[in-house]
């Protein structure tokens, strides 16, 4: 990844803001680049040590204040360093450890985060290593509770600079997943494709479109390629998003391959009412209403509403839309198709989103699992006799998907699991279960550049 780091040119220009003039000049009297590691290491350790969402903090207008003062290319090199950390995080950690000869003190997470923050652009990044040696030393330096080691982070990441390429040798065949999730993984799907899993997440992720209609002339339109599932995959894109032909049309919209598969397990929609449950950001709401669907759209984020009505106006579709939590909802007529995407661990996406794996511990997964269930089970309530409902999410854990709805399904005669048929998905059979239902791996369609993890799974109401 070719980066443009601040700290081998110019000073940067920043708008102080309302800020005093004490806390502007110690910033301007930083070293290029400085400003922008220190970000990287604070936010790294809101992940790490307090299972803070990465998102939240890149948020550009909301996120973590020590990432906002930041200029774009330097709020691009917090976003690279953050992501290559986060996601080499136990191959990044061995190689520490390696190379002390005494493990760290038991308070020294700042230290620790300052090392890997520092590591992570000498093993994975762009970076000129003298850089990144020098920045992570002045860093040291700086924080009283790290200036005592200043010698020893100059000392480790010289040794890193000299010895990269056996270094990275010793830890290849490390998995970078922590321990109990590579466990839980192997349980589940066995060594092999445990494995494959945990070296898809290395991969860098895809972008893949929804198109309204004719994917094959978008494909050969924007530079892409069909997937199985219908949607466009972009070879090698770098750039900007609404710079593509067609986001201004409204044309597509962008949706990972695995996410567009529940909405088409409807089939035809038309002049049947249809509920999209937890429905922003608006992919599945906008795949709803192309398959003819009067769709009523539930969300009960007011941000994510908000992002959810700008992406049907964009599309220039049309849906009801109503703000309400979905255990409080209650509608004077049932639905014909509900889709229900319910909030999860979101361990499917690792790829996009290498925090999860750091942010989410065992109980979070269980914990989320009760709640899928009891948002199933109303959703159910709304649906009518006759009637389909998807249930998905983006785990890979069956615990968040099979096991939820097992449960459901056992507990009520009128619920039926209707059998998605491998022969009406060329190129997906594989993720089809012997039960019928969908689960998708990162390991998958690996030729193609894989895909998230997902569930899915149609009930049917006699």
């Amino acid at each position: 990844m070719v980066l443009s780091d601040t700290s081998t040119g110019k000073p940067k220009n920043r708008q102080a803001g309302n800020r005093g003039h004490g806390e502007r000049s110690s910033r301007q009297s930083m070293k290029p680049g400085l400003e922008a590691r220190i970000a990287a290491t604070r936010i790294l350790a809101a992940v790490i040590d307090r299972k803070t969402s990465l998102d939240g903090m890149l948020d550009p207008e909301h996120g973590n204040p020590a990432f906002l003062p930041l200029n774009d290319a330097d709020r691009g090199l917090v976003k690279a360093i953050l992501q290559s950390a986060l996601r080499h995080l136990p191959r990044i950690d061995a190689i520490i450890a390696q190379l002390l000869d005494n493990p760290l003190p038991e308070g020294a997470r700042s230290l620790h985060h300052l090392l890997v923050v520092a590591a992570a652009q000498m093993l994975y990044l762009d970076v000129p290593d003298h850089s990144a040696v020098d920045l992570a030393v002045e860093q040291a330096s700086g924080d009283p509770r790290s200036r005592r080691f200043a010698k020893l982070v100059n000392a480790i990441l010289r040794r890193i600079g000299r010895e990269k390429t056996g270094l990275l040798t010793s830890v290849e065949d490390l998995p970078c997943m922590p321990d109990w999730f590579m466990q839980r993984l192997t349980a589940v799907y066995g060594q092999e494709h445990a494995q494959a899993i945990a070296a898809s997440q290395l991969e860098p992720p895809t972008i893949d479109l929804t198109v309204k209609s004719d994917a094959s002339a978008w494909a050969e339109r924007l530079g892409g390629q069909v997937m199985p599932t219908g949607s466009i995959r972009l070879d090698r894109f770098k750039g900007s998003i609404p710079s593509l032909e067609g986001f201004d049309q409204g044309a597509w919209w962008v949706q990972d391959a695995a996410a567009a598969l529940p909405a088409q397990l409807f089939g035809d929609l038309s002049g049947k009412r249809v509920a999209d449950l937890c429905a922003a950001p608006g992919g599945k709401t906008a795949q709803l209403v192309m398959a003819g669907g009067d769709v009523l759209a539930v969300e009960q984020s007011k941000s994510r509403l908000k992002r959810l009505e700008g992406n049907l106006a964009r599309l220039g579709l049309t849906a009801e839309i109503r703000c309400v939590n979905l255990m409080a909802m209650d509608v004077p007529e049932s639905f014909d198709a509900i889709l229900l995407d319910a909030p999860c661990s979101s361990t499917g996406t690792t790829r996009r989103h290498p925090d999860v794996l750091w942010t989410k511990e065992p109980s979070d997964i269980t914990k989320l699992a009760s709640v899928q269930e009891g948002l199933l089970r109303h959703a159910l309530t709304l649906l009518k006799p006759g009637g389909q409902l998807v249930f998905s999410n983006c785990s890979i854990d069956p615990i968040e998907g099979e096991d939820v709805v097992s449960r459901v399904l056992a507990d009520d005669p009128s619920l039926m699991l209707l059998p998605i048929n491998p022969a009406d998905w060329p190129g997906l059979e594989t993720a089809i279960t012997p039960e019928g239902e969908f689960r998708t791996t990162p390991a998958m369609l690996p030729d193609l550049g894989g895909l998230d993890g997902f569930y899915a799974a149609v009930i049917a109401k006699t």
